[in-house]
C-alpha cells in the first residue's frame, strides 16, 4: 500500500485511507498533550505543524494564530477540505524529516506524527532547524515505557496478518475489538489495580465514545510502521545546549508530550 514520492520517504496509503474514514475531534486530548501550552499560546504566532494528517489539530489553533504551515506527506487535501474556513493555512506536501521551507517559525508542533517516521531522531533535528529562536516546540510521541504489549503484541500481529488486507475489513476488525475492549475496562480496570498495563490509559477510554476509542484502535492496527520513544531519547531531543524552560511529561503511562523554548 504504498507508492514513492518526490523525497526518500515513502508514501503510506494507509494515513489518507485512515483519515478518509475518520474523523478526529477530541479538543481535550489536544489539550492535554500540548501541556503546559495552552492554546492562547499560539494566538498572533506564525505556526509549523508537522504531519497534519486528517487537520484536526490544524482546525484546533487556527483559530489562535496568525498564520499555519501544515505540512504532510500523504493527506493534505483531507486537512485542507476539514480546514476550508480558515484562510490563514498553507498547506504543503512534503517529508517532514527533509522539507527546508525558507523561514523559521514561533511554534512548530507535532502531534502522534514522528514516532511515525523512517527516522525520528532526524526527524526532530529537521523540525528544530525550523523553530525561531526564542520560539517553541512542541511535540507528542508514543512511549517506549508502558507499550510492551503493543511493541511484542499487536506490532507482530499486525505485520504479519493485517498489512495487507482492505482498510475497511480493518476498520470491521477494530470496531469488533474495540467492542470487546469494554468488558475489562468496565469490570476490572474499574478496581482500585494501578499494576495493570494501560490503567491510565484507559481512564481517557471511559471519558470518549465509541467511535473515539475505536480510532485508538484502528490507529494501532493501521500505522504502517511504529518506533516507541524512550524517556532517554525524548530527553536527547530537547537538549539543554538548545532549549530553555523544557519540560518532558508522561502522560497517561503510554506517552511523552516534550516542549521547549529554542535558545
Amino acid at each position: 500500500m504504498t507508492e514513492k514520492s518526490e523525497t526518500e520517504q515513502v508514501k503510506q496509503s494507509e494515513w489518507s485511507q485512515q483519515w478518509t474514514m475518520l474523523q478526529d475531534n477530541e479538543l481535550f486530548l489536544f489539550k492535554d498533550w500540548i501541556l503546559p501550552n495552552t492554546l492562547e499560546d499560539f494566538r498572533g504566532k506564525e505556526v509549523l505543524e508537522c504531519g497534519c494528517g486528517g487537520g484536526q489539530h490544524t482546525y484546533f489553533t487556527a483559530p489562535y494564530a496568525k498564520s499555519i504551515t501544515a505540512v504532510d506527506l500523504n493527506t493534505t487535501e483531507i486537512a485542507k477540505e476539514k480546514n476550508k474556513k480558515f484562510d490563514n493555512i498553507d498547506f504543503i506536501e512534503a517529508d517532514i524529516a527533509k522539507m527546508d521551507l525558507g523561514k523559521k517559525f514561533d511554534i512548530v508542533f507535532s502531534i502522534g506524527v514522528i514516532h511515525h517516521t523512517d527516522d525520528p531522531d532526524k526527524t526532530v533535528d529537521n523540525l528544530k532547524r525550523h523553530v525561531r529562536s526564542g520560539g517553541k516546540l512542541i511535540i507528542w510521541v508514543y512511549s517506549e515505557e508502558g507499550n510492551g504489549l503493543v511493541k511484542y503484541g499487536v506490532e507482530p500481529l499486525r505485520k504479519a496478518f493485517l498489512k495487507n488486507i482492505s482498510r475497511k475489513t480493518l476498520l470491521g476488525i477494530s470496531k469488533f475489538l474495540t467492542a470487546m475492549l469494554y468488558i475489562p475496562v468496565y469490570t476490572l480496570y474499574l478496581l482500585p489495580l494501578k499494576f495493570l498495563p494501560f490503567y491510565e490509559y484507559f481512564e481517557n477510554f471511559r471519558k470518549m465514545s465509541f467511535y473515539r476509542n475505536n480510532i485508538n484502535v484502528f490507529d494501532k492496527l493501521n500505522a504502517p510502521q511504529v518506533d516507541f520513544i524512550s524517556r532517554d531519547r525524548i530527553g536527547k531531543w530537547f537538549d539543554g545546549n538548545e532549549f530553555r524552560d523544557v519540560n518532558i511529561n508522561a502522560y497517561k503511562g503510554v506517552s511523552w508530550s516534550g516542549s521547549g523554548t529554542k535558545i
